[in-house]
Protein backbone atom coordinates (compact mmCIF):
# COMPACT_ATOMS: atom_id res chain seq x y z
CA UNK A 1 0.00 0.00 0.00
CA UNK A 2 2.78 2.61 1.12
CA UNK A 3 4.63 1.77 -2.69
CA UNK A 4 1.16 2.38 -4.18
CA UNK A 5 0.84 5.89 -2.14
CA UNK A 6 4.35 6.67 -3.20
CA UNK A 7 3.64 6.35 -6.62
CA UNK A 8 1.09 8.18 -6.87
CA UNK A 9 2.42 10.68 -5.01
CA UNK A 10 5.54 11.00 -7.48
CA UNK A 11 2.81 10.53 -10.27
CA UNK A 12 0.84 13.94 -9.06
CA UNK A 13 4.16 15.62 -8.42
CA UNK A 14 5.51 15.04 -11.67
CA UNK A 15 1.82 16.26 -13.54
CA UNK A 16 1.81 19.42 -11.30
CA UNK A 17 5.46 19.84 -12.46
CA UNK A 18 4.91 19.40 -16.29
CA UNK A 19 1.97 21.29 -15.80
CA UNK A 20 3.68 24.29 -14.28
CA UNK A 21 6.39 24.11 -16.86
CA UNK A 22 3.94 23.89 -19.54
CA UNK A 23 2.35 27.07 -18.69
CA UNK A 24 5.41 28.60 -17.85
CA UNK A 25 6.31 28.00 -21.36
CA UNK A 26 3.40 29.63 -22.31
CA UNK A 27 3.92 32.84 -20.56
CA UNK A 28 7.60 32.80 -22.62
CA UNK A 29 6.27 32.12 -25.83
CA UNK A 30 3.68 34.98 -24.95
CA UNK A 31 6.25 37.28 -24.24
CA UNK A 32 8.49 36.24 -27.20
CA UNK A 33 5.23 35.88 -29.97
CA UNK A 34 3.52 38.59 -29.39
CA UNK A 35 3.88 42.37 -29.59
CA UNK A 36 2.29 44.99 -27.10
CA UNK A 37 2.51 48.04 -29.26
CA UNK A 38 3.40 51.83 -27.36
CA UNK A 39 0.48 53.47 -28.14
CA UNK A 40 -1.75 50.82 -26.03
CA UNK A 41 -3.45 52.50 -22.77
CA UNK A 42 -1.66 50.14 -19.81
CA UNK A 43 -0.34 47.73 -21.81
CA UNK A 44 0.83 45.51 -18.33
CA UNK A 45 -3.13 44.65 -18.13
CA UNK A 46 -3.51 43.55 -21.75
CA UNK A 47 -0.20 41.17 -20.85
CA UNK A 48 -1.74 40.03 -18.07
CA UNK A 49 -5.01 39.00 -19.46
CA UNK A 50 -3.21 37.52 -22.81
CA UNK A 51 -1.34 35.49 -20.29
CA UNK A 52 -4.37 34.56 -18.52
CA UNK A 53 -5.92 33.62 -22.51
CA UNK A 54 -2.40 31.44 -22.85
CA UNK A 55 -2.34 29.48 -20.28
CA UNK A 56 -6.66 28.78 -20.36
CA UNK A 57 -5.31 27.50 -23.76
CA UNK A 58 -2.30 25.51 -22.64
CA UNK A 59 -4.38 23.56 -19.69
CA UNK A 60 -6.92 22.77 -22.05
CA UNK A 61 -4.45 21.40 -24.15
CA UNK A 62 -3.34 19.53 -21.88
CA UNK A 63 -6.82 17.98 -20.97
CA UNK A 64 -7.21 17.11 -24.73
CA UNK A 65 -3.94 15.03 -24.61
CA UNK A 66 -4.71 13.07 -21.55
CA UNK A 67 -8.36 12.65 -23.30
CA UNK A 68 -10.20 14.35 -20.88
CA UNK A 69 -11.77 16.91 -23.01
CA UNK A 70 -11.10 18.93 -26.02
CA UNK A 71 -9.41 21.94 -25.94
CA UNK A 72 -12.19 24.23 -27.15
CA UNK A 73 -14.93 22.26 -25.04
CA UNK A 74 -12.67 23.40 -21.97
CA UNK A 75 -12.20 27.27 -23.00
CA UNK A 76 -15.81 27.20 -23.80
CA UNK A 77 -16.47 25.88 -19.74
CA UNK A 78 -14.60 27.78 -18.32
CA UNK A 79 -16.11 31.17 -20.33
CA UNK A 80 -19.90 30.13 -19.05
CA UNK A 81 -18.66 29.76 -15.88
CA UNK A 82 -20.04 33.54 -15.22
CA UNK A 83 -23.04 34.38 -13.37
CA UNK A 84 -24.24 37.51 -12.57
CA UNK A 85 -27.27 37.06 -10.51
CA UNK A 86 -30.60 39.36 -10.65
CA UNK A 87 -30.32 42.81 -12.06
CA UNK A 88 -32.15 45.31 -10.35
CA UNK A 89 -33.04 47.35 -13.36
CA UNK A 90 -33.95 44.51 -16.13
CA UNK A 91 -35.89 41.47 -16.29
CA UNK A 92 -34.00 38.53 -18.02
CA UNK A 93 -35.71 35.59 -19.89
CA UNK A 94 -34.08 32.60 -21.36
CA UNK A 95 -36.49 32.10 -24.71
CA UNK A 96 -35.79 29.86 -28.31
CA UNK A 97 -36.60 31.96 -30.96
CA UNK A 98 -37.13 29.37 -34.05
CA UNK A 99 -35.17 26.50 -31.98
CA UNK A 100 -32.02 29.27 -31.86
CA UNK A 101 -31.51 30.35 -27.72
CA UNK A 102 -32.03 33.67 -26.97
CA UNK A 103 -31.72 35.55 -23.78
CA UNK A 104 -34.25 38.98 -23.68
CA UNK A 105 -33.02 41.74 -21.17
CA UNK A 106 -36.14 44.23 -20.66
CA UNK A 107 -35.99 47.52 -19.01
CA UNK A 108 -38.21 47.27 -15.87
CA UNK A 109 -39.27 51.19 -15.86
CA UNK A 110 -41.99 51.69 -17.27
CA UNK A 111 -41.93 53.46 -20.77
CA UNK A 112 -44.26 56.44 -22.31
CA UNK A 113 -43.53 55.11 -25.79
CA UNK A 114 -42.45 52.14 -27.61
CA UNK A 115 -38.90 51.41 -26.99
CA UNK A 116 -36.29 50.23 -29.56
CA UNK A 117 -35.33 46.83 -30.08
CA UNK A 118 -31.48 45.39 -30.48
CA UNK A 119 -30.22 41.75 -32.11
CA UNK A 120 -27.07 41.34 -30.34
CA UNK A 121 -24.69 38.47 -31.94
CA UNK A 122 -21.76 37.77 -29.60
CA UNK A 123 -17.68 37.53 -31.04
CA UNK A 124 -15.75 35.30 -30.35
CA UNK A 125 -14.49 34.07 -34.14
CA UNK A 126 -17.88 31.58 -34.44
CA UNK A 127 -15.79 29.22 -32.28
CA UNK A 128 -16.25 30.76 -29.07
CA UNK A 129 -18.29 32.92 -27.17
CA UNK A 130 -21.74 32.83 -25.80
CA UNK A 131 -24.72 34.09 -24.04
CA UNK A 132 -22.71 34.07 -20.57
CA UNK A 133 -19.46 35.87 -21.88
CA UNK A 134 -21.51 38.92 -23.21
CA UNK A 135 -23.87 38.98 -20.53
CA UNK A 136 -22.22 41.83 -18.56
CA UNK A 137 -22.03 43.75 -21.84
CA UNK A 138 -25.66 43.10 -23.03
CA UNK A 139 -26.91 44.29 -19.62
CA UNK A 140 -25.05 47.35 -20.20
CA UNK A 141 -26.33 48.26 -23.19
CA UNK A 142 -29.85 47.35 -22.29
CA UNK A 143 -30.00 49.15 -19.01
CA UNK A 144 -27.92 52.58 -20.75
CA UNK A 145 -29.95 52.78 -23.53
CA UNK A 146 -33.01 51.72 -22.04
CA UNK A 147 -33.93 49.06 -25.03
CA UNK A 148 -35.29 45.88 -25.71
CA UNK A 149 -32.25 43.34 -26.12
CA UNK A 150 -32.23 39.94 -27.39
CA UNK A 151 -28.65 38.08 -27.95
CA UNK A 152 -28.69 35.28 -29.27
CA UNK A 153 -26.85 32.11 -28.76
CA UNK A 154 -26.02 30.54 -32.07
CA UNK A 155 -24.72 27.47 -32.84
CA UNK A 156 -20.64 27.41 -33.17
CA UNK A 157 -18.09 25.96 -35.21
CA UNK A 158 -16.43 23.55 -36.26
CA UNK A 159 -18.95 21.63 -34.76
CA UNK A 160 -21.49 24.03 -37.21
CA UNK A 161 -20.19 25.26 -40.11
CA UNK A 162 -21.14 27.81 -42.40
CA UNK A 163 -24.00 28.73 -42.91
CA UNK A 164 -25.24 27.51 -39.42
CA UNK A 165 -24.27 30.61 -37.11
CA UNK A 166 -25.37 33.37 -40.26
CA UNK A 167 -28.71 30.88 -39.94
CA UNK A 168 -29.54 30.97 -36.69
CA UNK A 169 -28.56 35.32 -36.36
CA UNK A 170 -31.17 35.51 -39.51
CA UNK A 171 -33.55 33.33 -37.80
CA UNK A 172 -33.94 34.66 -34.92
CA UNK A 173 -33.85 38.44 -36.09
CA UNK A 174 -36.88 37.29 -38.17
CA UNK A 175 -38.82 36.07 -35.82
CA UNK A 176 -38.33 38.82 -33.54
CA UNK A 177 -39.40 41.00 -36.10
CA UNK A 178 -42.88 39.22 -36.94
CA UNK A 179 -43.74 39.39 -33.25
CA UNK A 180 -42.99 42.39 -32.42
CA UNK A 181 -45.95 43.41 -30.83
CA UNK A 182 -45.13 41.07 -27.56
CA UNK A 183 -42.21 43.04 -26.29
CA UNK A 184 -43.22 46.47 -26.81
CA UNK A 185 -40.53 47.37 -29.83
CA UNK A 186 -41.43 50.50 -32.22
CA UNK A 187 -40.96 48.02 -35.50
CA UNK A 188 -39.66 51.08 -37.04
CA UNK A 189 -36.58 51.33 -34.08
CA UNK A 190 -34.99 47.69 -34.65
CA UNK A 191 -31.13 47.16 -34.99
CA UNK A 192 -28.46 44.86 -35.34
CA UNK A 193 -25.52 44.84 -33.58
CA UNK A 194 -22.34 42.63 -32.56
CA UNK A 195 -18.55 42.61 -31.98
CA UNK A 196 -15.80 40.87 -34.07
CA UNK A 197 -17.36 37.91 -35.39
CA UNK A 198 -21.00 38.77 -34.32
CA UNK A 199 -20.03 41.91 -36.31
CA UNK A 200 -19.62 39.65 -39.19
CA UNK A 201 -23.22 38.29 -38.80
CA UNK A 202 -24.81 41.57 -38.15
CA UNK A 203 -23.60 42.94 -41.13
CA UNK A 204 -24.59 39.81 -43.45
CA UNK A 205 -27.97 39.56 -41.48
CA UNK A 206 -28.46 43.38 -42.92
CA UNK A 207 -28.09 43.03 -46.05
CA UNK A 208 -30.47 39.91 -46.19
CA UNK A 209 -33.32 41.80 -44.51
CA UNK A 210 -32.35 44.59 -46.55
CA UNK A 211 -33.23 42.92 -49.55
CA UNK A 212 -36.28 41.83 -48.69
CA UNK A 213 -39.33 43.93 -48.53
CA UNK A 214 -42.27 41.59 -46.28
CA UNK A 215 -40.89 43.27 -43.12
CA UNK A 216 -40.19 45.71 -41.04
CA UNK A 217 -36.36 48.16 -42.54
CA UNK A 218 -33.92 47.89 -39.66
CA UNK A 219 -33.49 51.73 -37.87
CA UNK A 220 -29.19 50.90 -38.07
CA UNK A 221 -26.46 48.19 -38.03
CA UNK A 222 -24.12 48.60 -34.99
CA UNK A 223 -20.53 46.90 -36.39
CA UNK A 224 -17.96 46.73 -33.88
CA UNK A 225 -14.52 45.95 -35.06
CA UNK A 226 -16.21 43.57 -37.81
CA UNK A 227 -14.08 41.00 -39.65
CA UNK A 228 -16.13 41.14 -42.96
CA UNK A 229 -13.73 39.56 -45.58
CA UNK A 230 -11.80 36.84 -46.33
CA UNK A 231 -9.82 37.37 -49.20
CA UNK A 232 -6.74 39.37 -48.37
CA UNK A 233 -4.90 39.44 -44.88
CA UNK A 234 -2.13 41.16 -46.00
CA UNK A 235 -3.69 44.98 -45.60
CA UNK A 236 -1.78 47.45 -43.93
CA UNK A 237 -4.10 46.75 -40.30
CA UNK A 238 -2.86 42.84 -40.95
CA UNK A 239 0.58 43.40 -41.35
CA UNK A 240 1.18 45.96 -38.34
CA UNK A 241 -0.95 44.21 -35.30
CA UNK A 242 -0.13 41.03 -36.75
CA UNK A 243 0.99 40.07 -33.07
CA UNK A 244 -0.79 42.34 -31.06
CA UNK A 245 -3.12 40.36 -28.38
CA UNK A 246 -6.30 39.77 -28.06
CA UNK A 247 -6.20 38.58 -32.17
CA UNK A 248 -3.22 37.31 -33.93
CA UNK A 249 -3.07 37.39 -37.72
CA UNK A 250 -2.51 33.80 -37.47
CA UNK A 251 -5.25 32.78 -35.26
CA UNK A 252 -8.14 35.98 -37.50
CA UNK A 253 -7.63 33.95 -40.60
CA UNK A 254 -7.75 30.08 -38.80
CA UNK A 255 -10.98 31.25 -36.84
CA UNK A 256 -12.41 32.14 -40.34
CA UNK A 257 -11.47 28.52 -42.06
CA UNK A 258 -12.97 26.94 -39.10
CA UNK A 259 -16.45 28.48 -39.36
CA UNK A 260 -16.36 27.78 -43.32
CA UNK A 261 -15.16 24.14 -43.04
CA UNK A 262 -14.59 23.21 -39.66
CA UNK A 263 -10.60 22.64 -39.79
CA UNK A 264 -7.78 24.97 -40.60
CA UNK A 265 -6.86 23.34 -43.56
CA UNK A 266 -5.16 25.63 -46.30
CA UNK A 267 -4.22 27.74 -43.12
CA UNK A 268 -1.20 28.89 -45.09
CA UNK A 269 -2.48 29.83 -48.74
CA UNK A 270 -4.62 31.47 -47.01
CA UNK A 271 -2.22 33.93 -45.00
CA UNK A 272 0.09 34.63 -48.04
CA UNK A 273 -2.82 35.14 -50.15
CA UNK A 274 -2.40 32.10 -52.91
CA UNK A 275 -6.10 31.02 -51.91
CA UNK A 276 -7.99 32.80 -54.65
CA UNK A 277 -7.64 33.34 -57.83
CA UNK A 278 -5.74 36.18 -59.26
CA UNK A 279 -8.99 37.48 -61.85
CA UNK A 280 -11.47 37.02 -58.92
CA UNK A 281 -9.23 39.16 -56.38
CA UNK A 282 -8.46 41.81 -59.30
CA UNK A 283 -12.45 42.01 -59.59
CA UNK A 284 -12.41 42.73 -55.72
CA UNK A 285 -9.71 44.84 -55.74
CA UNK A 286 -12.11 47.74 -55.94
CA UNK A 287 -13.54 47.22 -52.64
CA UNK A 288 -10.67 45.14 -50.32
CA UNK A 289 -7.81 47.20 -51.37
CA UNK A 290 -5.11 48.97 -49.54
CA UNK A 291 -5.41 51.93 -52.16
CA UNK A 292 -8.80 52.34 -50.07
CA UNK A 293 -7.56 52.45 -46.92
CA UNK A 294 -6.30 56.08 -45.85
CA UNK A 295 -2.52 57.20 -45.76
CA UNK A 296 -2.70 57.85 -42.46
CA UNK A 297 -3.39 54.03 -41.40
CA UNK A 298 -0.30 53.34 -43.43
CA UNK A 299 2.49 55.21 -41.38
CA UNK A 300 3.26 52.47 -38.82
CA UNK A 301 4.86 50.28 -41.70
CA UNK A 302 3.19 48.58 -44.79
CA UNK A 303 4.60 46.66 -47.61
CA UNK A 304 2.87 46.04 -50.53
CA UNK A 305 1.43 41.89 -51.03
CA UNK A 306 2.41 40.09 -54.17
CA UNK A 307 -0.96 38.86 -56.03
CA UNK A 308 -0.70 35.28 -55.81
CA UNK A 309 -1.91 32.61 -58.08
CA UNK A 310 -3.72 29.56 -56.52
CA UNK A 311 -4.79 26.27 -57.32
CA UNK A 312 -8.12 24.67 -58.35
CA UNK A 313 -7.69 22.26 -55.61
CA UNK A 314 -7.38 25.25 -52.84
CA UNK A 315 -9.63 27.53 -54.09
CA UNK A 316 -12.50 24.20 -54.24
CA UNK A 317 -12.15 24.54 -50.57
CA UNK A 318 -12.30 28.09 -49.72
CA UNK A 319 -14.77 29.36 -52.41
CA UNK A 320 -17.29 30.45 -50.45
CA UNK A 321 -15.12 32.73 -48.67
CA UNK A 322 -16.97 35.00 -52.07
CA UNK A 323 -20.58 34.94 -50.66
CA UNK A 324 -21.46 38.08 -49.18
CA UNK A 325 -22.71 36.13 -46.20
CA UNK A 326 -19.71 35.15 -44.99
CA UNK A 327 -17.80 38.47 -46.32
CA UNK A 328 -20.12 41.12 -46.88
CA UNK A 329 -17.06 42.78 -47.83
CA UNK A 330 -18.10 41.64 -51.07
CA UNK A 331 -21.79 42.49 -51.63
CA UNK A 332 -22.69 43.98 -54.37
CA UNK A 333 -23.28 48.22 -55.02
CA UNK A 334 -27.29 47.93 -55.61
CA UNK A 335 -27.50 45.85 -52.26
CA UNK A 336 -25.05 48.05 -50.60
CA UNK A 337 -27.45 51.24 -51.38
CA UNK A 338 -30.03 49.96 -49.39
CA UNK A 339 -28.59 49.20 -46.04
CA UNK A 340 -29.50 51.07 -42.98
CA UNK A 341 -27.77 54.23 -41.35
CA UNK A 342 -24.47 52.32 -39.75
CA UNK A 343 -22.49 52.79 -36.51
CA UNK A 344 -18.74 51.08 -37.46
CA UNK A 345 -16.08 51.16 -35.01
CA UNK A 346 -12.45 50.34 -35.17
CA UNK A 347 -9.76 49.83 -32.92
CA UNK A 348 -5.72 51.06 -34.27
CA UNK A 349 -4.04 47.92 -32.89
CA UNK A 350 -6.32 45.29 -34.38
CA UNK A 351 -6.13 43.10 -37.39
CA UNK A 352 -9.38 43.79 -38.59
CA UNK A 353 -9.50 47.47 -38.43
CA UNK A 354 -8.92 47.53 -42.27
CA UNK A 355 -11.80 45.58 -42.53
CA UNK A 356 -14.12 47.78 -40.78
CA UNK A 357 -12.17 51.18 -43.13
CA UNK A 358 -13.09 49.55 -46.34
CA UNK A 359 -16.62 48.98 -45.14
CA UNK A 360 -17.28 52.47 -43.91
CA UNK A 361 -15.98 53.99 -47.51
CA UNK A 362 -18.10 51.21 -49.58
CA UNK A 363 -21.33 52.31 -47.44
CA UNK A 364 -20.64 56.42 -47.52
CA UNK A 365 -19.85 55.66 -51.63
CA UNK A 366 -23.33 54.17 -51.97
CA UNK A 367 -25.14 56.98 -50.14
CA UNK A 368 -25.38 55.08 -46.52
CA UNK A 369 -25.20 57.60 -43.85
CA UNK A 370 -22.16 56.08 -41.21
CA UNK A 371 -21.01 57.00 -37.83
CA UNK A 372 -17.48 56.16 -37.71
CA UNK A 373 -15.61 55.97 -33.93
CA UNK A 374 -12.08 55.02 -34.25
CA UNK A 375 -10.45 54.30 -30.46
CA UNK A 376 -6.93 55.45 -31.05
CA UNK A 377 -5.44 53.18 -28.07
CA UNK A 378 -7.95 50.66 -28.74
CA UNK A 379 -7.19 46.85 -29.73
CA UNK A 380 -9.32 43.63 -31.03
CA UNK A 381 -11.61 42.74 -28.01
CA UNK A 382 -11.41 45.44 -25.82
CA UNK A 383 -15.57 45.82 -25.76
CA UNK A 384 -15.41 42.46 -23.58
CA UNK A 385 -12.28 43.90 -21.02
CA UNK A 386 -14.52 46.85 -19.72
CA UNK A 387 -15.04 45.38 -17.05
CA UNK A 388 -12.65 41.58 -16.85
CA UNK A 389 -12.13 39.90 -13.60
CA UNK A 390 -12.11 43.66 -12.13
CA UNK A 391 -9.42 45.01 -14.86
CA UNK A 392 -11.14 47.72 -16.73
CA UNK A 393 -9.60 50.01 -20.24
CA UNK A 394 -10.79 53.30 -20.53
CA UNK A 395 -11.04 52.40 -24.34
CA UNK A 396 -13.38 49.70 -23.38
CA UNK A 397 -15.38 51.79 -21.45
Amino acid sequence: MAVVYTLLVLFLAVFVAGFILLVMGAINFDFSNSEIPPGVNQPVKLRIIHIILISRAVVGKILENIGICSQVSFVRYIQGRKTLGVDPKLFIKDLWFEKVPVRIYQPKVPSASQRRGVMFFHGGGWVFGSLETHEKLCRSIARESESVLVSVGYRLAPENKYPAAYEDCLNATIHFMKNIEHYGVDPARIIVCGDSAGGNLAAAVSQTLAGGSDLPKLRAQILIYPGLQAVDFNLPSYQQNHRVPLLFRERAAFYVLQYLNGNATNLEEVLEGSHIPIDIKLNYRKWVSPDNVPEKFKVRGYKPHVLLDCTTEVYETVKRFCEPNLCPLLAEDALIRQLPESFILTCEYDVLRDDGLLYKKRLEDNGVRVTWYHLEDGFHGVISLYDYCGFSFPAGK
